[in-house]
């Protein structure tokens, strides 16, 4: 599934958002909760995360100092998840910390996966 459009989703009082219905299938198999290369945190289906991060570091010596460097981005700064019969996910203080999220979040499709902004970050 490709994840497109924008949707206005609330942050609730334990650290949960509701992923939009229309692609909770696409995360029956789990969740990567990561923070993005910008001030959000991305949404992805496991399976897609997973083939994101071979195809990338397939292409990188393994030795290499921006090998680490992506690893540490793909490994350290992402968890595992999953979905609460509701549809939402929770997230650790870490990534809400990271992303300046409480309240009302910005929820953007990106293709392969989804990113959740704080509106005043994602306006700017």
């Amino acid at each position: 599934m490709t994840f497109r459009g924008l949707n206005e989703h609330s942050l609730d009082s334990k650290d949960r958002i509701t992923v939009p219905a229309q692609y909770r299938a696409s995360f029956a198999d789990g969740i990567v909760l990561m923070q993005g290369i910008e001030r959000c945190v991305e949404i992805w289906p496991s399976k897609a995360a997973e083939e994101n991060e071979e195809r990338t570091l397939a292409q990188l010596n393994p030795m290499s100092r921006d090998a680490r460097r992506i690893q540490r981005r793909f490994f350290a700064h992402s968890e595992s998840a999953d979905l609460d019969s509701a549809g939402r996910v929770r997230l650790s203080r870490q990534l809400i910390e990271y992303a300046g999220l409480e309240g009302r979040c910005i929820v953007s499709g990106m293709g392969s996966r989804l990113e959740i902004w704080s509106p005043e970050v994602w306006l700017a």
